[in-house]
């Protein structure tokens, strides 16, 4: 029975990977090659797709509130494609320094079209360029936040958009101390000024004042958009949501991947209590209207000539500015990076409505931000990540040692009781009935639970996964060096066993079938070897199907482990040594033989056991 067992636990656990595998990795490829397969047939036939207006929508008298959308959108993709710092040094803007963004407003447009990380770097190299969150129109992937008032039904005000150049009230910087006005007098009665300012983090504030000096009253919708031009690489993993994303009152979180948005076009919500945005990996912008403003919320997907515009945008209820009065609204913006702790700070000091969602923690989120939480507190205790991550592997061993310490207790009885079960099969070698019987008279006897060699496994399959989530969508981890080689924990280790580890000097990665297939760094290969410990130190099944796979499970492993993030792999490895370690101990304890160092003799001695 207890090679059954094993055999189960072996298949059921190989089974699992197998399924994360096709679903984490296989699947979202085909997805991606499928999308831009579609993509490819939309640029064939733009004839077929509906173009975005052009304007900002004004309907006509009674119909519903107006829709915001980006003025000039057909215009700006017919513009030809320009180097992101020629379009921004093209025309006047407002320069942004903060200490954690930099970048610039447009003054054409009152756009925030440009800004960029100051300490996150495309690569671990810290002089590789800084990542950048928005861009121009003009650019190749134009990405921008816009504010401002849509006209009431049948009124024909004359409103600031996007070929408006504002006028700047001094020369200052936007820094988080310092805040820009800008103003623009639309010549009929309405003056509009703009107060920006922003934090030291990622969030600008939007103050819209108008002041009417008409004789008549307006009345004005304030908006507030994201607009995103062009489908935008993604990390294509189920496990992690990238698109519109926002919790939008009590409708909850509301995420739309890419291929759901130009399926369904457009999406609307009438709310309060909300927020929204696009969200990718590690970055995000999102709109902050007031908590306590209703609100019209959208999500919409529209092709642009052969350019698809995503954009998420809200529209407030309307806002009447009585003559010789004036009207003020505020909104926030927040364009940055998803660290952990800036997003709940923001959470809680703005009143948000489950701004933590933001961060994709999943189902499992009770486990996952726990995990996160103790590895980041562990950091800063010692200053690595992945030092971090081996504490917390003791950490979760010292907290499930009784569990583990009865389930290794139990196999090491089990095993002492190996020779009287093989006796029962000699005695009762046609009764099934009466050999389980008597074998679950001496389990009683010996008090054996024939399950608890599966609770191991099934506790370190929940942590796997919730560590996996941690390193895959926590910013923390990008880029979070170990010791040597490994220079990013939250990507798969670099090194590569077709060239020695670097030693041979080529790159094994140039060759299609070697560089993807059999991409085995040394960290995947120590792994292997723990886990081939693991399995040496239960006696050999008799059975050759069941030893043939326990002989290869180790093998599999390593392979379908090569591309986990590095830190997932030492984690395993690190777990796997003090699992041998912890059984050891509880086998000797037991009286129980330790079989390892023979049955790696056997193994090398081609099969048979030395003595």
């Amino acid at each position: 029975m207890t090679d059954n067992r094993n055999t189960i636990i072996a298949v059921v656990l190989s089974g699992l990977i197998l399924l994360a595998w096709q679903y984490f990795y296989n699947m979202p490829q085909m997805e991606k090659q499928r999308a831009a397969q579609q993509t490819q047939m939309q640029a064939a036939n733009p004839a077929n797709s509906s173009a975005p207006a052009a304007t900002t929508q004004t309907p006509a008298a009674g119909s519903a509130a107006p829709t915001p959308a980006s003025p000039g959108a057909e215009q700006q993709q017919a513009a030809p494609v320009k180097d992101r710092a020629e379009v921004i040094a093209s025309s006047p803007r407002v320069k942004i320094d903060t200490p954690s963004l930099i970048g610039s407003i447009a003054l054409k447009g009152a756009r925030i079209d440009d800004v960029a990380f100051v300490k996150y770097r495309e690569t671990v190299d810290p002089k590789s360029p800084a990542e950048v969150l928005f861009s121009p129109t003009g650019t190749k992937a134009p990405y921008y936040a816009e504010f401002g008032f849509v006209p009431a039904a049948g009124a024909s005000a004359k409103l600031p958009g996007l070929d408006t150049v504002w006028t700047q009230q001094g020369s200052n910087a936007l820094t988080p101390t310092t805040p820009v006005v800008l103003t623009y007098d639309n010549g009929e009665g309405l003056v509009f000024t703009r107060t920006l300012s922003v934090d030291e983090k990622y969030v600008f504030t939007i103050k819209d004042e108008v002041a009417n000096s008409g004789t008549a009253p307006a009345t004005l919708y304030p908006f507030g958009l994201i607009s995103r031009h062009g489908l935008p690489e993604t990390s294509g993993y189920y496990i992690l949501h990238e698109g519109p994303i926002g919790v939008l009152g009590d409708k909850g979180l509301q995420e739309y991947t890419y291929k759901k948005m130009d399926e369904t076009k457009a999406s609307e919500f009438k709310v309060s209590n909300a927020w929204l945005g696009i969200t990718d990996k590690y970055w995000a912008a999102t709109l902050l209207p007031d908590p306590a403003a209703s609100l019209t919320a959208r999500f919409s997907s529209k092709l642009s000539g052969t350019t698809r515009v995503y954009q998420t945008d809200y529209l407030l209820d309307p806002v009447t500015v009585q003559a010789g009065g004036h009207a003020t609204t505020t909104t926030r913006l927040f364009a940055g990076a998803k660290e952990v702790a800036t997003v709940d700070a923001y959470d809680k000091q703005l009143k948000l409505n489950r701004f933590e969602l933001l961060i994709d923690w999943g189902w499992f989120y009770f486990i996952t931000k726990p995990m996160f939480w103790t590895i980041d507190h562990l950091y800063r205790l010692f200053g690595n990540f992945g030092v971090a991550i081996l504490l917390v592997t003791v950490i979760v061993k010292a907290i499930f040692f009784p569990l583990a310490n009865k389930s290794y207790a139990s196999m090491a009885k089990m095993k002492a009781v190996q020779p009287q079960l093989a006796a029962l099969k000699e005695k009762y070698p046609d009764d099934k009935v009466k050999q389980q019987q008597e074998m679950m008279d001496i389990y009683k006897k010996e008090k054996i639970n024939p399950i608890a060699g599966c609770l191991p496994i099934a506790i370190q399959i929940p942590v796997f996964f919730a560590l996996y989530k941690v390193l895959f969508i926590t910013i923390e981890m990008r880029h979070a060096p170990f010791f040597g080689w490994i220079h990013d924990l939250s990507a798969p280790d670099p090194t590569h066993v077709f060239n020695l580890f670097g030693l041979l000097p080529y790159d094994p990665s140039a060759v299609p079938i070697i560089g993807h297939y059999l991409a085995i760094g040394a960290w995947p290969l120590i792994m292997g070897v723990t886990m081939w410990f693991q399995m040496k130190l239960n006696p050999a099944p008799p059975d050759a199907t069941q030893k043939m796979i326990f002989d290869w499970m180790p093998v599999i492993f390593t392979f379908m482990l090569a591309s986990f993030p590095a830190g997932l792999v030492i984690y395993w490895a690190w777990n796997n040594t003090l699992s041998v370690i912890q059984q050891s101990a509880i086998m000797k304890k037991n009286g129980v033989k330790i079989e390892l160092f023979d049955n790696l003799k056997s193994t090398f001695a081609g099969g048979k056991k030395p003595g």
